[in-house]
């Protein structure tokens, strides 16, 4: 019976994304090198009638290969290798998935899509829209979003490293802005040296504070406030307000700061 403890067998199952049969006997194989589908079984637990199932499929994947002879024997295929395999699969994967996105806007499907959703908001009082928005890249995805839609004005205050480890996502916004004639204020908290780092990065002309807030607000109307400082990315939290009240009052508290600083 196989010596293998509990906890290995469940983890190499989700890492390889095995079905029960195939880790044991996959783990039976490496613990042997070469073997044969009985000895195998006795190794494994997996009983003799689906061993040679279980290696025939591992075999396809790549995990295992068949020794010409009598009895018919198999070789285990060194994780590394495996595991080089899975990531160029996985990045091949995500590639095909990314292409397949990009393409989307272009469809009937998408075009119906947003058909839906403006015909379920338009109905709706736009000041009474808010949700909760938790996570870091969701809430950075969504202040993107609300940034790119702008077309008078973007207010930002953030802390200079929290914008810095997110910059993929901002490359490029603040050029498409500027060609769009939006205005840019933003306010950073941090030193001297993050914040010109981030201006010639960007290239825009923000200001330090010592403002604790962080926040993002497009053509005072919409505001994402972010309520937490949580360590877990996960766990950190915004409040989107589409509340043209909200957003004026602290659009109006930002400059009355923004203009002491100039």
């Amino acid at each position: 019976m196989t010596a293998f403890n509990i906890e290995l067998i469940k983890k190499v199952r989700a890492y390889f994304n095995l079905n029960i049969y195939e880790t044991k006997v996959w783990l039976a194989l490496i613990s042997k090198g070469i073997a044969s589908a009985g000895e195998i079984a006795e190794i494994s637990g997996v009983p003799r009638s689906r061993t040679y199932d279980v290696l025939e499929s591992l075999e396809k994947q790549g995990f295992a290969i068949a020794k010409i002879g009598k009895p018919v024997k198999y070789i285990a295929v060194k994780p590394t290798i495996i595991v080089e395999k899975l990531k160029n699969n996985a990045m091949k994967d995500a590639q095909e998935k990314v292409e397949t996105l990009s393409k989307l806007k272009d469809t009937q499907e998408y075009n119906e899509l947003e058909s839906l959703h403006k015909t379920g908001i338009e109905p709706s009082k736009q000041s009474d829209l808010s949700s909760s928005i938790k996570g870091k890249a969701n809430i950075y995805s969504h202040a993107r979003e609300i940034l790119e839609n702008a077309s008078k004005e973007i207010i930002i205050l953030e802390k200079a490293d929290k914008l810095e480890s997110k910059s993929r996502i901002f490359n490029g916004l603040f050029d498409r802005l500027k060609k769009a004639n939006v205005k840019i204020k933003v306010a950073l908290n941090g030193s001297e040296q993050e914040i010109k780092k981030i201006n010639a990065k960007f290239k825009i002309k923000s200001i330090k504070t010592d403002l604790n807030a962080r926040f993002f607000i497009a053509d005072g109307k919409e505001v994402l406030l972010l309520v937490n400082n949580a360590q877990d990315s996960d766990e950190e939290t915004a409040i989107w307000l589409n509340s043209e009240f909200f957003a004026s009052a602290l659009s109006y508290l930002f400059d009355s700061a923004f203009n002491r600083k100039k």
